[in-house]
């Protein structure tokens, strides 16, 4: 039968017949179920009675909902139970029984007293993929909150993004909680795989924390200090291993310029008219122009007012010089548009209300995502997923019992 809210694609998809329950809230947990859900899995989205904080983030906001909400949690179905309540936590413990995978975000031992703290999890359900996402770990930093701008200042983000003579600049998107959320989403495919090959077949407790995936996602700048002592500062726009590499004005606005070997050098000083640089001994490795970047930079500059952004991105990309105009976010999603990436997407089934939103990143040749459902009201999907209950049977433990509250109230 048809799980939860579904509307049956017309092709198979990579994770069709995997059940999520999705207990997280805000952006990194939905964010990696939202990824699985549109690969094929079935997510059923739990939410207090109050819902999901986020659909109430705006502005922006799209008939009453928060954008932000929108963002995330397409593909899913919504049921509002509230744990508190002993025939809510029976549904709670109903779609567990049912599920592949538990996904949630509450702060450390938040869940103990509903018996879904990760030891009971793994005594209940065996079998069930316990992810938990939280934003300092579980040790000495449980009690603190696991907001994404904390997680850019104490990792050490904010300290090497902005102006070196400029305060120390978020960035514009909450982007730990995605590199999380992804790192989650990772994490659960492992998971599944490692179930699916061992002789017990037992799944396990994938702990993640905003923290640890922001280290990991600084990726050289950690390194360089974990392997070599070095303690990056704020450089601007630079790059602090390759030069030129960011920003540079032309005869109108700036232009992106990457250059990251010899060859890329020689061919942009040669289409800028100073083919003579690439043999001045100060500029003829990468080490030499990072050593000598002001001295370039200023040489570069006056050879790029000749032109304006348009011009010299046409005459550079035709030369193979990595180069970009910047956009804003309108003109960026235009941009892919017209490259033939098609952005944006219809999310929701002809007949059924349609929300466009971003495109999944992933290509599949032969198991394409869908977009079959758009993100749920509140509760919108609860008569589904309470059918889908009774008409489901309840996975089985090793002992042939039932793993959920039936196994011992």
């Amino acid at each position: 039968m048809s799980t939860p809210g579904s509307q049956a694609p017309a092709a198979r998809r990579p994770l069709d017949g995997v059940v999520v329950a999705d207990f997280s809230r805000v952006l990194a947990g939905p964010y990696a179920t939202m990824l699985l859900a549109d690969m094929g899995a079935t997510v059923i989205k739990v939410e207090s009675p109050n819902g999901d904080d986020t659909r109430l983030w705006m502005p922006p906001e799209r008939d009453g909902i928060g954008t932000y909400y929108l963002s995330v949690n397409r593909n899913k179905s919504s049921i509002a139970l509230d744990l508190a309540d002993e025939d809510d936590l029976r549904t709670a413990y109903a779609i567990l029984d049912r599920a592949d995978v538990f996904v949630e975000n509450f702060k450390p031992g938040g869940l103990a007293r509903f018996g879904l703290d990760a030891e009971s999890v793994r005594e209940r359900w065996p079998r069930l993929i316990h992810a938990s996402i939280t934003g300092f770990g579980t040790d000495g930093g449980a009690s603190m909150p696991g907001y994404d701008l904390l997680v850019q200042g104490m990792s050490g983000f904010m300290h090497v993004t902005g102006h070196p003579d400029g305060d120390p600049q978020r960035a514009g998107v909450a982007i730990f909680d995605v590199v999380t959320g992804l790192h989650t989403a990772i994490g659960i495919l492992a998971a599944l795989l490692e179930r699916r090959s061992s002789e017990d077949g037992l799944g396990q407790h994938v702990a993640m924390n905003l923290l640890s995936s922001a280290l990991s996602g600084l990726v050289n700048q950690t390194t360089g200090y974990a392997a070599a002592g070095n303690n990056p500062q704020r450089l601007g726009n630079d790059h602090p291993s390759l030069y030129p590499y960011g920003p540079f004005p032309t005869a109108d606005q700036d232009l992106i310029i990457c250059v990251g070997n010899n060859s890329q050098f020689a061919r942009l000083v040669q289409t800028l008219g100073v083919p003579e640089l690439a043999a001045d001994p100060r500029f003829e490795s990468v080490l030499l122009r990072n050593q000598n970047r002001d001295e370039l930079r200023t040489l570069l500059v006056e050879a790029l007012a000749a032109g304006t952004a348009d011009h010299w991105f046409e005459r550079l990309q035709a030369v193979g010089v990595p180069c970009a105009p910047i956009l804003d976010i309108a003109q960026g999603v235009r941009r892919a548009d017209d490259l033939g990436l098609e952005p944006v997407v219809q999310v929701g089934s002809p007949g059924t209300r349609q929300v466009p939103l971003i495109r999944n990143p992933v290509s599949f040749s032969r198991t394409p995502v869908a977009y079959a459902k758009a993100p749920p009201h509140l509760d919108e999907d609860a008569a589904d997923v309470r059918a889908w209950l009774e008409a489901t049977p309840a996975r089985q433990d090793d002992a042939g019992r039932p793993a959920g509250p039936e196994a011992d109230r």
